[in-house]
């Protein structure tokens, strides 16, 4: 079997992020996946299925990879966010640094420009 190439299973996780795919978007994920963005930890797939389904109902949030690095199981990328909170339109620069297993993302660190709470 192939492994899968690292940036495209992040890109992948992007556009389904993007698309309100969130079947999709935690099929990409490892049963023990780690994802952190400010003060909010998210472990595995009831804890990421709450993140993810709260932000894509929530903020219509739309993700424009800038640039993205791949270095064996490990991917950084360079993001614009568009969403949308109480009603007005934001626009963040983002760095996302994720961590690859078996093709899947096993954790993510999320940075946001200002803070990454809204």
């Amino acid at each position: 079997m192939t492994e899968a190439d690292p940036a495209a299973v992040v890109r992948a996780h992007l556009a389904a992020f993007t698309g309100g795919d969130l079947a999709g978007l935690l099929a990409g994920f490892t049963d023990d996946a780690v994802f952190v963005t400010g003060t909010t930890v998210a472990r595995g797939a009831a804890e990421l299925a709450d993140l993810f389904g709260g932000a894509i109902a929530g903020l219509a949030p739309r993700l424009t990879v800038r640039s993205l690095l791949a270095d064996g199981d490990r991917v950084a990328a360079e993001l614009r966010e568009d969403l949308v909170v109480d009603g007005e339109p934001r626009t963040y620069a983002i760095a996302g640094f994720y961590r690859l297993r078996g093709g899947r993302i096993a954790a993510a660190k999320i940075y946001r420009e200002g803070s990454a709470e809204l």
